[in-house]
């Protein structure tokens, strides 16, 4: 678990290497606020009590997740080398491990060259919709909040939609279920289960994550109908709104793009070997 010392100096930390770097890391705030007490998975790096490196583990099922940073001041010096070997030292050998790095970040670019069991995965597009008209629609859909008896449902739509492990979804999920600051709604049409969405509400910004409907319901326009209702009911509240899409999820970025959302970053994610 994170002290809230030790996240206001992450936070700290993330602006001066944002500011400086004119880049937006991915530190997935809304697990750092929930990490677990009985294992390691965040690694820091202070000099003279400043925190000048930290670098953070995300589990999801058998994949982990890694994004880090030192400070412009620091750079050089083989901080963030020696806070990812000391991670990887800490993941078991059969995992797969994503090194997550700012499409436009030079120094990340640079340590990545110079690794050599280092290889470029995917990528990620980040979306936002703001400062503009919601479009017309009539609802279609229906928004249920999520119940630990929906938990089949909701691991089978990231099977079958986001290609995920059964063993993945499942480990995944109960960790999403089980999250105070996030909302999991089940979309139903006719009484019948046909995707779900997952909200999170954080400094004026709405994030959607794990947005799926079943494949024999696409195609149908309920898909659209959610996110123009959910984009109306955060907009009332001013919010913006953001989501992530993968680069060759090209129907996907389609649907976002006819919705209102504008691409304002990029996420590369590069495998790391062991």
């Amino acid at each position: 678990m994170i002290s809230e010392k030790q996240l206001n100096e992450i936070s700290i930390l993330q602006d001066a290497c944002e500011k400086f770097d004119e880049i937006t890391l991915k530190l997935n705030w809304e697990m750092l606020r929930n990490r677990r007490k009985d294992v390691k998975e965040d690694f820091f790096h202070y000099e003279e009590n400043q925190l000048v490196g930290f670098l953070a583990t995300y589990y999801f099922g058998e994949k982990v997740e890694i994004c880090g940073m030192v400070h412009p001041d620091f750079r050089r010096k083989g901080i963030f080398s020696s806070l990812l070997t000391e991670a990887l030292n800490s993941i078991a050998p059969t995992t797969t491990i994503l090194l997550n790095a700012p499409e436009a970040s030079a120094s990340a670019k640079e340590f990545i060259r110079n690794q050599k069991n280092c290889t470029y995965s995917f990528s990620e597009y980040q979306m936002a919709w703001k400062d503009q008209e919601v479009k017309e629609f009539t609802p279609i859909v229906k928004f249920t909040k999520a119940e630990q008896l929906d938990f089949a449902f909701i691991s089978n739509l990231d099977v079958v939609c986001f290609g995920f492990e059964n063993s993945d979804a499942e480990k995944y999920n109960q960790r999403i279920l089980n999250e105070p600051d996030r909302d999991l709604f089940i979309i139903e049409v006719n009484d019948e289960k046909i995707g779900k969405m997952s909200l999170l509400r954080e400094k004026n910004e709405s994030w959607i994550y794990g947005f799926a409907i079943l494949p024999e319901y696409q195609g149908r326009g309920y898909g659209k109908n959610a996110l123009l209702q959910t984009i109306q009911k955060e907009n009332e509240i001013g919010n913006e709104i953001h989501l992530e899409v993968a680069l060759e999820n090209s129907n996907a970025k389609k649907l976002y793009l006819d919705c209102g959302f504008r691409q304002y970053n990029t996420q590369d994610y590069y495998k790391i070997g062991q």
